[in-house]
């Protein structure tokens, strides 16, 4: 081709400067990655796919965060079912609002129902003897034991040194048995506990035995049974809608404690298990569920697990410092639609330009930014609604 200004070919064609620029090398990022890589929608800029496989990233925790209607929940789903077809990891679903379960059905999941009135149990001292080569199970189960009656007593400021001693010297006798002779039947409940409780002599056991009395023989036993679900399966959602404001912050502590045992137990198996928490806010008002959470962002990679956060407000992850370790160890942030606060605030720690945050100012549902890693992609996801997949993922009043 010779540099002449003639042009041999009749046929002209008027582009507009964002058309253009998409043929100028380096002015639009991408982001394509080999199977199994995810689908998370089209780069708004270019219209190329976008996948991307989270497990290669540094840190592969994820936060989904937008407004109310931006699209949280249904690109919550979309990742979820992508990964069960794509993948042969484990997920497990916290479910505040009962919205999962069509989906978790259709893929011949596992829905969990928890409240009072419900059949479904989970035992909250349930043991995964691999959890460590290392270490004693029975040890490590005791910081939770020590959440659960923390929160169980109302405690801000946790328990007593002479009462964390009394609980221990119980919980050691309790699981003897099912340490000597490793089967389900052997895993004692919150009754055994309590018995053992009342078999002490100190004031302090009397104390924390009275405080377990309603979650054993009170209106709240629906945690003092055996579990008689199929925690085996590898798509299980925790529904916690019908469980009172006292109960729900045990239950999603329950469940906490049950993720970490599935993802101990795949770890030996090389397996990845993923994690997504809606309305992660709750986990957050509990000083223990808090900190549990913070927990989980921290060590969860060390073990093959994918924590995924979805909330509204960012805002929400500054509550304290130990928090903001949440965002801090987070390298996958899908961002819809924001409030003005919360791109002041999501701008300043991911260093986001003006121009991107166009993006996610007054956006429409399923449009908004990607974090990954250091990558910071504009995107567009419109799912087609003429499909059964979008009619069992849809959270609109009027299309449910």
């Amino acid at each position: 081709m010779l540099p002449l200004g003639i042009n041999p070919v009749p046929i002209e064609r008027a582009l507009t400067t964002s058309a253009t620029a998409i043929f100028v090398p380096f002015t639009t990022q991408e982001l394509f990655q080999p199977a199994p890589a995810l689908y998370y929608g089209l780069n708004a800029l270019s219209n190329n796919l976008l996948m991307a496989d989270r497990r290669k990233l540094k840190t592969p925790n994820g936060l989904i965060i937008g407004t109310p209607g931006s699209g949280k929940s249904f690109a919550a789903k979309r990742e979820i079912t992508n990964a069960f077809l794509v993948t042969e990891d484990d997920i497990i679903i916290t479910d505040p609002e009962s919205e999962y379960a069509p989906l978790v059905r259709a893929l011949q999941g596992e829905v969990v129902r928890i409240s009072i009135n419900s059949n479904q149990y989970i035992n909250p001292l349930d043991l995964n003897l691999d959890y460590s080569e290392e270490e004693d199970p029975v040890a490590l189960k005791m910081d939770f034991i020590f959440s659960f009656m923390e929160l169980a007593a109302g405690r801000k400021s946790g328990l007593k040194p002479e009462e964390k001693s009394v609980l221990d010297r119980c919980v050691q006798l309790i699981y003897q048995p099912y340490l000597q002779n490793p089967i389900p039947e052997n895993l004692p409940i919150l009754e055994d506990l309590y018995i053992r409780l009342m078999e002490m002599e100190e004031p302090d056991a009397r104390y924390m035995a009275t405080v377990l009395e309603i979650y054993v023989k009170g209106s709240y036993k629906v945690f003092n049974h055996q579990t008689n679900v199929d925690t085996q399966n590898r798509l299980i959602c925790f529904d916690i809608r019908e469980l009172g404001k006292q109960l729900k912050k045990l239950g999603m502590l329950v469940i906490q404690d049950q993720v970490w045992n599935r993802v101990t137990r795949n770890r030996a198996a090389k397996k990845t298990t993923w994690f997504y928490q809606d309305e992660f806010h709750l986990m957050l008002r509990e000083e223990q569920t808090a900190a549990y959470s913070v927990e989980i962002w921290k060590r969860f990679r060390k073990w093959g697990g994918i924590p995924t956060a979805i909330t509204q407000n960012v805002k929400d992850l500054l509550a304290s410092r130990e928090i903001e370790n949440i965002l801090d160890n987070s390298d996958f942030i899908y961002m819809l639609n924001q409030a003005g606060g919360d791109q002041e605030i999501l701008a300043k720690h991911l260093n986001i330009s003006k121009d991107q945050l166009s993006y996610v100012t007054h956006s429409g549902e399923g449009q908004g930014l990607l974090f990954y890693g250091n990558t910071i992609i504009p995107f567009s996801d419109h799912f087609p609604k003429d499909t059964k997949l979008y009619q069992i993922m849809t959270t609109k009043p009027d299309e449910v």
